[in-house]
């Protein structure tokens, strides 16, 4: 099959995603082409298994928000993410967002720790997001058990999130968590929905690095998100970003991207969100044209590739 012209010889795409690439692209997916759904943990809510992932809009226009979002949008995506530490992204994707906001679930974070500053934080954005709620609202990238600590004790961000879901601000409440100490601790301490985290073939088997955590979550019942699906490892010392949005290096290889991509949605999770690139982020709505479960040969080649590969995270 042809590629389309955002692409050139390569899976990352080498060339600036222009808007009429935007407007044209899918036009060679199957007729049948459905994305597929799954439900939330308890919240009984349907996401579609791709989320838009909000800091792709950063420090872009506002009508390449508004292209994206609408194609995004068209092709079945009703998961969008985002939060106040991704730039410019709140203030894109609350316009950009609007003309569907009805029929999304749409997800936001704070990264502060304190009950006055996520309060802050909280009314902020659902300004920009231009809405009167937040389907889902997560503490942002818990890192550490002393951060955890912080958001339970005394004037600690989980009085705000508790509050704003009794006053019909947020539905739901989650939170993202970077380390597997400081998850199962939030696990332990509150009954969140869901929780957002990396689920990576390499994390996984590498780094014992997500293993405990979903079957500590899958326990629970919460809906379990997934993050770095398509990562491959950090960037060294010195070395520069591939993508300003990306923190991380993310697999280069498409066969690979596609298969890492396979074996995250293969367990037992509700999404992926992937990497912040727009081209990434098409790239995965491509791999669900004609999506099966990930083989066992494919898990094989994920496993040989893992025992190389240095994962983005890692646990004792």
């Amino acid at each position: 099959m042809k590629r389309r012209k955002f692409i050139r010889n390569s899976a990352l795409g080498s060339l600036a995603l222009t808007i009429p690439a935007i407007r044209s692209f899918g036009k060679n997916f199957s007729a049948s082409y459905e994305l597929p759904k799954r439900v939330l943990g308890k919240t009984g809510e349907k996401l579609s298994v791709i989320g838009f992932g909000g800091i792709m809009l950063n420090d872009n226009p506002q009508d390449f928000a508004n292209e994206l979002v609408a194609k995004a949008y068209e092709l079945g995506v009703n998961y969008y993410d985002v939060a106040p530490g991704y730039g410019t992204a709140q203030e894109r994707l609350g316009p950009a967002l609007k003309p569907y906001r009805k029929n999304c679930f749409l997800a936001c974070k704070t990264h502060d720790r304190t009950a006055k500053g996520a309060q802050n934080e909280l009314e902020d954005s659902l300004r920009k997001l231009e809405t009167d709620h937040f389907d889902l609202y997560q503490l942002h990238a818990l890192s550490s058990v002393e951060e955890v600590e912080q958001v339970f004790g005394a004037n600690g961000a989980m009085e705000t999130f508790v509050k704003a879901k009794k006053e019909g601000k947020v539905k739901h409440l989650g939170f993202s968590a970077h380390s597997v100490d400081a998850a199962m601790l939030a696990m332990k301490n509150f009954d969140f929905d869901s929780i957002l985290f990396p689920i990576n073939f390499a994390c996984w088997n590498a780094g014992n690095f997500g293993p405990q955590v979903f079957e500590e979550a899958e326990k629970r019942g919460m809906g379990i998100l997934a993050l770095k699906a398509m990562a491959l490892t950090r960037l060294g010392e010195g070395e520069e970003k591939v993508f300003k949005n990306v923190w991380y290096k993310p697999i280069q290889d498409e066969e690979v991207m596609r298969m890492a991509l396979k074996y995250t949605l293969s367990k037992n999770i509700t999404a992926a969100v992937p990497p912040g690139k727009n081209t990434l982020f098409l790239k995965a709505l491509e791999f669900m044209n004609g999506y099966v479960p990930i083989t066992d040969n494919e898990t094989k080649r994920l496993l040989a590739l893992a025992k190389e590969t240095k994962p983005v995270f890692m646990h004792a």
